[in-house]
Order: C-alpha cells, then sequence, then structure tokens
C-alpha cells in the first residue's frame, strides 16, 4: 500500500480517535498498524470512528477487510469492582500506600 498525504492523515485521525474512546494507543510504525486499526474501528461504537476506519479501508489494498457489524458489539464481561484496601493509609509524595 502506498502511504501518500490522505492516508496518513486518516491514519492520524484515526489513531487520535482510538486513543480518546478506547485508550488503545497504535503507533504508526508498527507493523500491523493498519489491522490493528481496522479491528479497533469494528468495536467501536461511534460512527464517526468506523466511517474512517471505511476510508482507511478503501485506502488499503484490500476495500473488503472492514465490514462493519449492523449494531455494535455488546460483551458480557462485567466490570472490575475495586478492592477496599485493608491495613493502615500512610502518604509518601503525595500518594496513598497502604502498608
Amino acid at each position: 500500500m502506498e502511504l501518500n498525504k490522505a492516508v496518513l492523515d486518516c491514519m492520524q485521525s484515526l489513531r487520535r480517535r482510538l486513543r480518546e474512546e478506547m485508550s488503545i494507543d497504535i503507533r504508526l510504525s508498527q507493523p500491523d498498524t493498519i489491522t490493528a486499526m481496522l479491528s479497533a474501528c469494528l468495536s467501536s461504537s461511534n460512527e464517526d470512528t468506523r466511517q474512517l476506519g471505511q476510508k482507511l479501508a478503501q485506502f488499503s489494498d484490500n476495500p473488503n477487510a472492514f465490514a462493519p457489524p449492523s449494531k455494535p458489539l455488546q460483551t458480557d464481561i462485567a466490570p472490575i469492582q475495586p478492592k477496599a484496601p485493608t491495613g493502615s493509609l500512610r502518604m509518601y509524595r503525595g500518594q496513598r500506600v497502604y502498608a
């Protein structure tokens, strides 16, 4: 795939969106950057992010690589509840330290 200005602009804006929306850090120097971005776009619930993924797929060699689902994916994973700390609490350089 040829990396021109349009492709790099699309990748940079998509990278910013994925970092803000899903806390995914994808570097443009990675060998599987486009694949990682497209798979992250598939799991996104934001329509603009998915449209950027479709645009990136059109720029890539395989435009059929991005097939967005009809509705956002839902996971059945329960959120992790933090456990209450036990022991004494100390402050060390402005941070809480449980001993």
